[in-house]
């Protein structure tokens, strides 16, 4: 789809009042939201504008999360690739162990500034229930948090640490029960229960302002490593890469670089057992347009309209849609969007954590998968970020499990 008639000069500049990235974005929710929806547009831009709510967001990212990140080279990994320098963005050395937290502690300050007293959530990897149960924890909100019960299962000790932090966790059976149906549960309580609760979404993606907000919550790990990386090498990368589920770590990452032409920008989505109908979770492989859970985007639906199947071995993959700026992106030229399968993220898994000692999450491995693709096919005097967006403590147990299963069959 050209989008020459949409696009600016300035990528930086979307979405447009109305929240729509050229075709993509908008608002498409019950009548019941849209209050909600329109007052957190509101309360949102206040506190943009509002020096105590930076001041006090600045603070909790540096003392109680731990920002700034590290902008690490990976040595070892890059001399058993050979090719270009690769460096890692250390988002998984964050409290709570992933990027999310940057998001959730953003999103408390505004549902304290709309005086709500309840807090709900989906997850679906469990990182951002987790950071969600923190910050709740932290503010002393009542929180909620909607998990697929399949995910429940294979990211049980996310469970266990949410339910530590005060949170309720809630398994949804319906469906895949999976994200989405973790999210259409959170939907349903927020409805209900919309004059008291915020609900925390947890990705780039849903209604407006919700894209918005939860990118420029997170654009924060593209700034820091654009000057991370200056001041390391006195130039920009050529490449960026991360993982795209929703995507918000990979806006993070992108945001402050998208007007820089000469940097390249790759998300990797879930290629689960390859790319077959319900096999997989790479949108742009086979999907299409269409609106789901409040925002027009790029989706796997079949012919009828009917969301389709997916899978990925790593929970917070495992999802039919995509953030809407990230369609956007695509169809502007400005991002390229590969995808991994499930083997290449577990081998990616396995080279992170025994060549540099850092163990990543699931996610996190399909964008080291990407890079132990190309990063030998570059020269070595270019240079590779990779946002190392979560470390893989909550999959350890999975992976060991996955692992032996396949050796009982073998």
């Amino acid at each position: 789809m050209a989008l020459e008639a949409h696009t600016s000069g300035n990528l930086t500049s979307y979405p447009d009042q109305y929240g729509h990235f050229g075709p993509y974005g908008g608002r498409f929710v019950p009548e019941t939201l849209m209050t909600a929806l329109l007052e957190l547009e509101q309360q949102y831009a206040a506190a943009k504008k509002d020096p105590a709510f930076r001041n006090e967001l600045a603070s909790l990212l540096q003392e109680f999360v731990g920002r700034p990140t590290p902008l690490y080279f990976a040595e070892r990994l890059t001399k058993e690739l050979g090719g270009a320098k690769i460096y890692l963005k250390r988002e998984d050395l964050l409290h709570t162990g992933a990027h999310k937290i940057n998001n959730a502690l953003g999103q408390i300050l505004l549902a304290r500034r709309m005086g709500k007293k309840r807090i709900i959530a989906e997850t679906g990897a469990g990182q951002h229930g987790v950071a969600t149960a923190t910050a709740a924890a932290r503010f002393g909100f009542q929180c909620r948090i909607y998990m697929g019960a399949v995910d429940m299962e294979r990211q049980a000790l996310n469970v266990a640490r949410m339910r530590f932090l005060g949170a309720e966790v809630i398994g949804v059976t319906a469906g895949q029960a999976t994200l989405k149906e973790a999210i259409n549960e959170a939907m349903r309580d927020w409805v209900t229960n919309v004059r008291d609760t915020h609900y925390i979404l947890g990705s780039a993606l849903g209604a407006h302002p919700y894209p918005m907000i939860v990118r420029d919550f997170h654009r924060i790990i593209g700034d820091e490593a654009r000057k991370q990386i200056l001041q390391r090498e006195e130039r920009l990368p050529d490449l960026l890469v991360a993982c795209v589920g929703g995507g918000s770590n990979a806006i993070g990452l992108f945001y402050a670089f998208l007007n820089d032409e000469g940097v390249r920008m790759t998300g990797v989505e879930a290629g689960g057992g390859g790319i077959i109908r319900g096999k997989h979770a790479a949108r742009f492989q086979g999907g299409k347009l269409g609106v789901l859970q409040g925002t027009k985007t790029w989706l796997l639906a079949d012919d009828d309209g009917q969301i389709e199947l997916t899978h990925s071995v790593s929970a917070g993959l495992d999802y039919a849609a995509i953030g809407p700026e990230h369609s956007f992106l695509k169809d502007a030229g400005r991002v390229d969007y590969s995808y991994a399968t499930d083997d290449e993220a577990l081998a990616a898994f396995h080279k992170l954590a025994s060549i540099e000692g850092i163990i990543p999450a699931l996610e996190t491995a399909h964008a080291i998968a990407e890079v132990i693709k190309v990063a030998p096919t570059m020269n070595p005097d270019q240079l590779i970020v990779v946002n190392l967006s979560g470390r893989g403590d909550k999959d350890v147990q999975q992976v060991a499990s996955l692992e032996a299963e396949a050796g009982k069959v073998s």
